[in-house]
């Protein structure tokens, strides 16, 4: 972790704004998170502050990740010069190859880099349909692809303006064993492989998790499949397509 200033004043940042939250950490696994060498982590997507919690996790290996992220963030005035200087990775839907270029000269450089297979946050909760590129970078790169979930992340700050900086929430990050793709493996395979990983680390970290919901309204942040009142994965994929909707209706608006 030498070097990297900026990142390192905003993991200092993060660190005391935690704490003034009370945030309670389990994180299981860490010894998956190489010391040194690259590796790419693939993580489920439940909130805005998901890769604060990742990276939170990479730096008990004294490991900075570089994450994905789509170009949105990085066009911001007050994010973008951040994310630049922390090198992360833009990711720009119209020209994912730029993206899988970097991705890749990252990992040949010895990084870590983050990836959110599902792209966007998740409103049922639940693994969403993967994108392929945390498994195609590890197989064409021959990398190791490490499993990560988050759980609890949901209940700080997420999509559809729903946030809470109550003190004392607990939050769950787990680390799978890698994945050692062989050259001649199918990114299918790979994919299908860390979801499955993926599921049964969420299912874990759900299982142990110690809050509850203390009321009837406060189930939004639980599944429906475990007596939640999050939204269906199907109901969940129409809210995504209304949201993306209406941001492209905005943005023709403006132009």
């Amino acid at each position: 972790m030498k070097g990297d200033p900026v990142y390192r004043g905003v993991i200092r940042v993060f660190r005391v704004v935690f704490r003034m939250l009370g945030l309670r950490f389990t994180l299981r696994g860490l010894d998956n998170v190489p010391t040194d060498g690259p590796a790419v982590l693939a993580c489920n997507h439940l909130s805005y502050l998901d890769f604060t919690f990742v990276g939170l996790a990479a730096t008990h290996r004294r490991r900075l990740v570089r994450f994905m992220a789509k170009q949105s963030v990085f066009d911001n005035r007050v994010s973008g010069p951040l994310m630049r200087a922390m090198r992360h990775i833009p990711v720009d839907r119209a020209s994912g190859a730029a993206a899988y270029r970097r991705a890749a000269r990252a990992v040949a450089a010895g990084e870590l880099v983050g990836i959110f297979p599902e792209a966007t946050i998740s409103r049922s909760w639940e693994l969403k349909s993967f994108k392929l590129g945390a498994a195609t970078l590890a197989v064409r790169e021959q990398v190791p692809l490490v499993p990560v979930v988050l759980w609890g992340a949901q209940r700080t700050f997420t999509t559809d303006k729903r946030y809470s900086f109550g003190r004392g929430k607990a939050i769950t990050v787990a680390l799978g064993a890698p994945i050692v793709a062989a050259p001649t493996d199918s990114p299918l395979d790979v994919d299908a492989e860390l979801r499955r990983r993926m599921q049964e680390l969420l299912d874990a970290a759900r299982r142990d998790y110690p809050d509850v919901p203390t009321c009837a309204d406060d189930r939004w942040w639980l599944p429906a499949s475990c007596g939640g009142t999050a939204p269906s994965l199907d109901r969940a994929a129409e809210l995504e397509a209304a949201a993306t909707a209406r941001r492209a209706a905005r943005n023709t608006a403006r132009a």
